[in-house]
């Protein structure tokens, strides 16, 4: 009995219980609630695009930055630009020009466009506006490019019922490939590019020629960071595919490109960057026979945008 006694006064103050907690945290949380009502899930978005349209409200669209303004210069330069239909908010004539066969036909395109003013200006004048660049007495100030932001894209796709199919660019920073690569992702039915911010391309005169147009029509989106828009594209349960001349699979291997992808086309010297080629879930290969050793981004993304859509039709 005193052994006993010894064991009970060996304990410290009152036992206290759980309080039920050990039972709680026995239940867990439920079920795992449907895709629909899962937080960043592509069926989410598609859900809650389908209550935008049939509510009415138009969709909060978020802002991708703009570009600055540019101006075009020269007689050739500034009449393709106008034929090319790139965006131009200012014509600027020099006082006393010699109208030649350009001249009249850059005026009537600006005049049948609409929306372009006609400002005639002094010698001197447009010689400080191009910094004394042979400008021929024509100059034509094409305004901010408004960028979209990379959701924007995938958005676009959930309101249309699609995949995303969206083009990412690494490290390209000529605007022509720029330009090849929108034609090329409206060809093949793309909801977009993402660019960069710093060290990349962006939708200059050259990109909008590029185009043939079609940048009328493809959203450009700039993100300041492209690793963590590629991040948050996987969080939304889209697949980033890298081309890469030692990619681990060949292009027509890849089943993931009959889904929601973005392509990421690097540099045609550096191909990806490091942290740019990590991120992404698969690194394929373009089979070349003839034996080149790179395509320019342009070309590249147009071979993997054809097959994208060969398998969605």
């Amino acid at each position: 009995m005193a052994a006993n006694n010894r064991r009970m006064s060996g304990k410290k103050g009152a036992q206290v219980g759980s309080g039920g907690k050990r039972r709680r945290s026995l239940e867990g949380k439920g079920p795992t609630p449907p895709a629909e009502m899962r937080k960043g899930h592509a069926k989410q978005r598609a859900a809650a695009a389908k209550t935008r349209r049939a509510q009415g409200r138009p969709q909060q669209r978020r802002a991708g930055g703009k570009g600055t303004s540019e101006l075009v210069v020269g007689r050739n330069p500034v009449f393709e630009a106008l034929r090319e239909g790139v965006p131009a908010s200012t014509l600027y004539v020099q006082q006393f020009i010699d109208s030649d066969e350009r001249v009249r036909e850059a005026l009537q395109l600006a005049a049948e466009r609409g929306g372009i003013n006609l400002m005639e200006a002094p010698r001197p004048e447009l010689d400080r506006m191009t910094n004394g660049l042979n400008h021929q007495g024509l100059v034509l100030q094409v305004p901010p490019y408004e960028y979209a932001h990379p959701e924007d894209l995938a958005d676009a796709a959930a309101d249309e019922g699609q995949d995303p199919l969206i083009v990412a660019l690494d490290g390209v920073t000529d605007p022509r490939n720029l330009g090849a690569v929108v034609r090329s992702v409206s060809a093949f039915g793309g909801h977009g590019v993402v660019v960069p911010e710093r060290r990349a391309a962006g939708m200059t005169a050259g990109a909008w020629k590029s185009s043939a147009g079609t940048a009328a029509r493809t959203p450009v989106a700039r993100a300041t960071n492209l690793t963590r828009a590629l991040e948050a594209y996987k969080k939304a349960g889209i697949v980033v595919v890298g081309l890469a001349a030692d990619g681990e699979a060949e292009l027509g291997e890849l089943e993931a490109l009959g889904g929601p992808v973005v392509i990421v086309v690097g540099s045609e010297g550096k191909g990806l960057s490091r942290l740019v080629g990590e991120t992404c879930d698969h690194r394929v290969r373009i089979p070349m026979p003839g034996g080149a050793e790179s395509l320019n981004a342009g070309v590249a993304a147009g071979i993997v945008l054809y097959e994208a859509a060969r398998r969605r039709a």
